[in-house]
């Protein structure tokens, strides 16, 4: 479904929608209010909203069309302007499970139109034979490696479709007190991570900074990972910092999750504790390999809160974790490993 208040976006999307294998288009509308009535008599898998539309903007509609939806997952076709960033974030915050940027004039070319499906793909991936759905399956009771004895340092969370909105979970069900460094990498556009940041702050009560090179990691500090660089993680005598890389990863995302986590438990070995959440693809599960064998511990999000389960299931899967959760009981394990001497 596309709500756009555009008709040639929504035209548009319409024949990109129309041309990929396995996909239609059930219903097109032009502002919120006719999107709210076709879903009494549609069922959609992804909803493609626009948020800056006359009458009732997206924004505003969207805990409606959450509540209505049935599942659906909605993808946030957003502009490039500062309050269209501020409006996406929010949007993810509530629920949106990912983001597009409109492209320029002229811009829906070849590679936006990958992008898009790519994006649909992971969203509803039983439709579209262009990314089947993986044959290996996860056993009932996954094999779950023993929890941590010592109090962790720093924590380290990496997120991407989805993920904010597991994030701002977590964050509030995390106490105040518990005033452990959090550092998040989280697949975003450059242009979206000072927004972010800010309402991460709001979310976690707690100061929220954008990393650069040298800046340093204190408690009660959350430090979001820069969008056109990797987080790295390095000591500064008796403290810790950052250090921006650019350089490619094999998951091709910028910013990784996979530095962050190895260059974690390079720092601070068995004191590192990792949080995977909602995300397509792999991304992370090499640094948390790398985190593991230096002695620290990974949880995930479990299957039923995650809008899209490929991150935390490939952590799951190789075996890397000590618990797999939804947000707010990562944030309760959190707690208890934080503010004690063992895990609880």
């Amino acid at each position: 479904m596309i709500v756009d208040d555009s008709l040639i976006v929504r035209t548009v999307l319409s024949r990109i929608i129309d041309d990929a294998d396995g996909y239609h288009i059930v219903a097109k509308a032009s502002s919120a209010e006719l999107a709210l009535a076709e879903l009494d008599t549609i069922t959609a898998d992804v909803i493609l909203l626009d948020l800056e539309m006359p009458g009732m903007g997206g924004l505003d509609a969207l805990p409606k069309i959450l509540a209505k939806a049935n599942g659906a997952q909605v993808l946030v076709v957003s502009s490039l302007t500062d309050d269209g960033a501020e409006h996406t974030i929010s949007a993810m915050q509530m629920g949106a499970a990912d983001t597009m940027l409109k492209p320029r004039s002229g811009g829906f070319d070849q590679p936006y139109r990958a992008a898009l499906l790519a994006k649909i793909r992971a969203l509803c991936p039983r439709r579209g034979a262009a990314e089947p759905v993986s044959a290996a399956v996860l056993p009932t009771s996954p094999v779950l490696r023993p929890s941590p004895k010592i109090s962790p340092q720093v924590l380290a969370i990496g997120a991407s479709t989805g993920g904010i909105h597991a994030l701002c979970i977590l964050l509030r069900h995390l106490p105040r007190q518990i005033d452990i460094p959090i550092l998040v990498t989280q697949h975003l556009p450059e242009s979206f991570m000072n927004v972010f940041a800010r309402q991460l702050e709001v979310a976690g009560n707690r100061k929220a900074v954008v990393a650069g090179h040298r800046t340093r990691i204190e408690r009660g500090t959350i430090v979001v990972a820069p969008g056109d660089g990797h987080m790295q993680i390095a000591r500064n005598g008796a403290d810790l910092c950052t250090t921006i890389g650019h350089y490619p990863v094999s998951s091709g995302c910028t910013p990784s999750v996979d530095p962050m986590f190895e260059t974690l438990g390079q720092a601070i070995g068995s004191r590192a504790l990792g949080i995977v959440l909602s995300g397509m693809g792999r991304d992370g599960v090499e640094g948390a390999a790398k985190l593991v064998a230096a002695g620290g511990t990974v949880i995930a999000q479990d299957e039923q809160s995650s809008a899209v389960w490929g991150m935390p299931r490939a952590v799951a899967e190789a075996g890397l974790t000590s618990a797999i959760l939804p947000p707010e009981a990562i944030a309760l394990r959190i707690a208890a490993h934080a503010g004690a001497a063992a895990w609880k």
